[in-house]
């Protein structure tokens, strides 16, 4: 093949829908492709649902096209991007949500309710179909909207009160201290630092005084939006959803009462759940007296959307399908595109997170241009090669590493300080990509784990695996992330563990490459 393909308007053009799609959106949703079948349908029962996956994993995608085709058949529903409340403290945070909750459902009757068929421009560029049943009636419709817009100023008014009684309690301390001080007073200073002291312990106690009220009156007012929600799904005539994507990003500690309150206003409305977060960076229910949030198998099910390399023919396929899609679209063939060992390696790079695949290739592609333009007909050849997608991997490093740290707040040094030791392991003593930890480990040691894994500095490879020294014990085998030992970070006789395919299943096992077992002690983990 010459350059011609690599460089063409056919590729420019699926470079360009690929960089569309890396964000979730309602235009994207007709390339949505489940990870395993039934995912969709799973979604849309009325069941709640906490859905897991890595970042980039599908899970605001599959939140849009749930939007999408519920809309079109005239379902209630509302969508929360939770990131917008990053930072907010309890109470605020949950009274935040719940005026997003209720702005979006009264956005939702104001048009999609509402709106006729006939509105082509409305139905077709957001949702890809018409509606299947007919509007809402506009008397009852209106006469709810006009009650979630009081509840909305209310609740706007309740937000803001504390922070306002707060701020004129202590402005009214600093004048006090500074009439003092201007008028030559000659008490002593100590009197003068325990008169302000006094003042700003008023202003303290008044704004936790508020605070108090506010989870007061959200707790009296249950009623009241179990009652609307229980209007609304009447009016519709079956069930409402109501969406709350990234959990994640707010506090680990008020996360449990968040979805708490509002498992309990959808208690017997017909109003149903579904929460998009990262497995290992949430807690979505804790056992008290009384116990808070939802708790999986008995208030809620599970959808895990994470594809991983533990079975890497069928994260393959996924992935490349995916990317078939926007192919066919482009009109380019990628087997003419993409040289033989470039699908495997993006699929490595990747982790087996859709997104992060999608954007690989396209920084692959992009760095396979500027090497042909550079080599002038000279060198690998005009087609993406694997190591276009090692050169793209290095520079994706930076991206995670911001990730990382804005994921990982006050857990950020744990974190850092174990996954440093893991990299020490692999380039300092086993020279190898891909480490080993024995089944059973304690809780700690396997929460770490975890978390580095939906962080994605490391990618489960295989479960299970035997070492021929270690008799009776069983493994589970880790990938470093790919962006740490390749293109600026190349190292030399760096191993990458070829983990799959038919000729593989001995490739991990291997003493060398055990990093932590239960009989290790601290000191010794990593040998």
């Amino acid at each position: 093949m010459s350059s011609e393909l690599l460089n063409s308007p056919n590729v420019e053009r699926l470079l360009q829908l690929v960089s569309e799609s890396v964000r979730a959106s309602r235009e994207g949703v007709k390339f949505f492709l489940e990870p395993s079948p039934g995912v969709l349908s799973k979604a849309k029962s009325r069941r709640h649902h906490l859905i897991f996956g890595r970042r980039g994993s599908g899970k605001s995608s599959l939140l849009q096209k749930l939007i999408a085709d519920l809309t079109v058949q005239r379902t209630p529903i509302a969508f929360v991007d939770l990131e917008a409340f990053k930072g907010h403290s309890y109470p605020d945070v949950l009274v935040s949500i719940l005026i997003r909750t209720l702005v979006e459902t009264k956005d939702w009757l104001d048009t999609a309710a509402t709106s006729p068929a006939s509105k082509k421009s409305l139905w077709m560029r957001f949702f890809g179909a018409k509606p299947s049943k007919p509007a809402f009636p506009k008397t009852p419709t209106h006469k709810l909207s006009e009650e979630l817009a009081k509840l909305i100023t209310e609740l706007d008014q309740l937000l803001h009160s504390a922070e306002e009684i707060g701020k004129k309690d202590t402005q009214k301390a600093e004048e006090s201290l500074d009439a003092k001080l201007a008028t030559g007073l000659k008490s002593p200073l100590a009197n003068v630092d325990a008169s302000l002291a006094a003042s700003l312990k008023g202003a303290a106690e008044q704004v936790s005084e508020y605070k108090s009220r506010k989870i007061e009156v959200l707790h009296r007012n249950i009623m009241v939006y179990q009652k609307l929600f229980g209007e609304l799904t009447s009016l519709a005539d079956g069930p409402a959803y109501l969406l709350l994507d990234d959990l994640y990003h707010i506090r680990l500690s008020d996360q449990a009462q968040v979805i708490d309150y509002f498992h309990r206003i959808a208690k017997g409305t017909n109003v149903w759940l579904k929460v998009g977060t990262i497995r290992h960076r949430s807690k979505w229910y804790f056992f008290g007296n009384p116990s808070m949030g939802m708790k999986l198998g008995d208030d809620a099910d599970e959808i895990d959307l994470d594809v991983t390399l533990e079975k890497f023919e069928l994260t393959r396929g996924f992935l490349m399908k995916i990317l078939g899609q926007f192919a066919k679209e482009a009109d380019v063939d990628l087997k003419e595109l993409l040289a033989d060992g470039a699908p495997d390696r993006l699929v490595l790079a990747s982790g087996g997170v859709a997104r992060d695949f999608l954007t690989l290739f396209a920084k692959s592609v992009s760095t396979a241009q500027e090497r042909v333009a550079r080599a002038r007909g000279t060198g690998r050849g005009p087609k993406v090669g694997a190591e276009d997608v090692n050169v793209a991997a290095g520079e994706a490093g930076a991206f995670k590493e911001e990730d990382f740290a804005r994921d990982t707040g006050d857990d950020r040094g744990r974190l850092t300080s174990e996954f440093e030791k893991i990299f020490a392991f692999c380039t300092e003593k086993s020279n190898a990509n891909c480490i080993l930890v024995e089944k059973g480990t304690g809780a700690e040691d396997s929460s770490i784990i975890n978390e580095l894994v939906d962080l994605k500095f490391l990618h489960r490879a295989k479960s299970r695996v035997t070492v021929r020294d270690r008799v009776g014990k069983q493994y589970d085998a880790y990938m470093l992330d790919l962006s740490r030992y390749v293109g600026s970070r190349a190292r030399r006789k760096f191993e990458i563990v070829k983990f799959w395919g038919s000729s593989s299943e001995d490739a991990l096992r291997r003493a060398s490459l055990v990093y932590f077992e239960r009989s290790s002690s601290p000191e010794t983990k990593n040998g």
